[in-house]
């Protein structure tokens, strides 16, 4: 079996055992995977009580991390961290702490050293706390003291905020925003769906608690590894460009995307087409995909209107050109 019919159907058994927690979220729980097998981060932003804790938690249980390497078993297979307004970076990262019967300073790890952390209402807290995140999800890795702890190479930072309006937020910085590969909107479910969940809450909350790992940790690594194998076409790779470049010319734009943005962009793209199960790229790929890694990062004029439908209307050009290209290639 190749390498990349081994990755589609790890994500795929990731995706069947997510999904049979979360209802009605087929696409939320696809860009969740999507972030995790590119090597990103994701943000996921709703009102409380839509299903982000749970879903975090139900990944968590599925990767095993019996295979990690052993001289780093400081590192958890999965916490979460609850944000709140008094927190401190020590209570993220990890203190020493003085033990009189040795006569020197012992490290205590934080939560944040886990293969997976959800990092839950994290705009609760306050700025210092929240930029302590910076240097794990950058580099993965944590620096006390001027001694750097690594993270594990699996390290996946699931992040949910509330919406701004709800009391006791503080805005996330652009500059930690921009460490999150994908944002993604929760939006509320169906009413069938809602229905479904009402009537068979204890089977799902059962199910949730219950679940069993369908993957290991070294599986992951090996699909994240197939994923930077997958074919992007100097068009497509053009379009990506040219879509980044627009958003800094673009008079709706108080300031566009960054070529950090544009190398995101390429690993999303890529696994979001391994996620349907295709070895390359296409301009839909692009054009899904888009939003959710770009509009974090871009800030638009108040005049602009709706951010999505501004940029879509900014990227509508540079998809026809590349579908023209596309169709002039295949009638030579």
């Amino acid at each position: 079996m190749s390498n990349f019919e081994t990755a589609t159907r790890t994500a795929q058994r990731l995706f069947d055992g997510v999904r049979t927690v979360i209802r009605g979220r087929d696409d939320t729980v696809r860009l969740v995977l999507c972030a995790l097998f590119a090597d990103g981060h994701a943000l996921l932003e709703d009102y409380p009580g839509s299903g982000k804790t749970t879903l975090t938690k139900t990944l968590g249980r599925l990767i095993s991390c019996e295979d990690a390497p052993q001289d780093r078993s400081y590192i958890a297979p999965f916490r979460r961290i609850q944000f709140t307004p008094d927190m401190l970076p020590g209570d993220v990262l990890g203190v020493n702490i003085f033990e009189p019967t040795r006569g020197s300073f012992h490290f205590v790890h934080g939560p944040v050293f886990a293969h997976i952390v959800l990092a839950d209402e994290l705009n609760r807290t306050g700025p210092k706390v929240q930029a302590a995140f910076l240097e794990c999800m950058a580099e993965k890795q944590v620096t006390i003291e001027n001694v750097t702890i690594p993270l594990d190479d699996l390290f996946f930072v699931l992040g949910t905020q509330n919406p701004l309006d709800i009391a006791g937020t503080y805005p996330l910085p652009l500059v930690q925003l921009d460490r999150f590969m994908l944002r993604i909107p929760m939006t509320y479910v169906d009413a069938e769906t809602e229905q479904e969940i009402l009537a068979s809450h204890d089977q799902i909350m059962s199910a949730a608690h219950s679940s069993a790992p369908v993957c290991t940790r070294h599986d992951v690594l090996e699909a994240r590894r197939a994923v930077k194998e997958i074919t992007v076409s100097n068009e497509v790779r053009a379009a990506m460009v040219a879509i980044t470049q627009a958003t800094r010319r673009s008079p709706a734009l108080q300031f566009g995307a960054s070529t950090r943005a544009a190398l995101m962009l390429q690993d999303a793209v890529r696994a979001w087409a391994m996620l349907n199960s295709r070895d390359y790229v296409t301009e839909d790929d692009v054009k899904y995909i888009a939003p959710f890694v770009l509009l974090h990062r871009l800030r638009f004029h108040p005049g602009a209107g709706d951010p999505v439908r501004a940029l879509e209307d900014l990227m509508l050009p540079q998809l026809e050109h590349l579908v023209s290209n596309a169709a002039r290639a295949v009638s030579r």
